[in-house]
């Protein structure tokens, strides 16, 4: 398994940016389909944001769609998710994860992950 930390989280106030950042180690990045999910206490795991393993093709949940990007630099063994016009509703645990194969929403689909990240969004 690909291991996997992430960084970037912190206090923000609504409107302002984050860029969250994972990065890899033990495996090659580029054999990995890339996922950023989020949890909020007492609930699952929601889907954020994914990138294929080249970065041809990106998925992204609807309520962060024209906010959030996500990107990946091979050569750096690195994920990013650049979170841009941040709300309070936005406020939870992010975590990187990997996953081999073709895109998947779902967190049963992927393999490792990261320990989480902490985003804060204050109104």
């Amino acid at each position: 398994q690909v291991h996997l930390v992430e960084s970037g989280g912190g206090l923000v106030q609504a409107g302002g940016s984050l860029r969250l950042s994972c990065v890899a180690s033990g495996r090659t990045l580029s054999n990995y389909f890339m996922g950023w999910f989020r949890q909020a206490p007492g609930k699952e795991r929601e889907f954020v944001a994914g990138i294929s393993q080249y970065g041809s093709t990106t998925r992204y949940l609807d309520s962060v769609k024209g906010r959030f990007t996500i990107s990946r630099d091979n050569a750096k063994n690195t994920v990013s998710l650049q979170m841009n016009s941040l709300r309070p509703e936005d406020t939870v645990v992010y975590y990187c994860a990997a996953r081999i194969g073709l895109l998947s929403t779902m967190e049963s689909g992927y393999g490792s992950w990261g320990q989480g990240t902490q985003v804060t969004v204050s109104s």
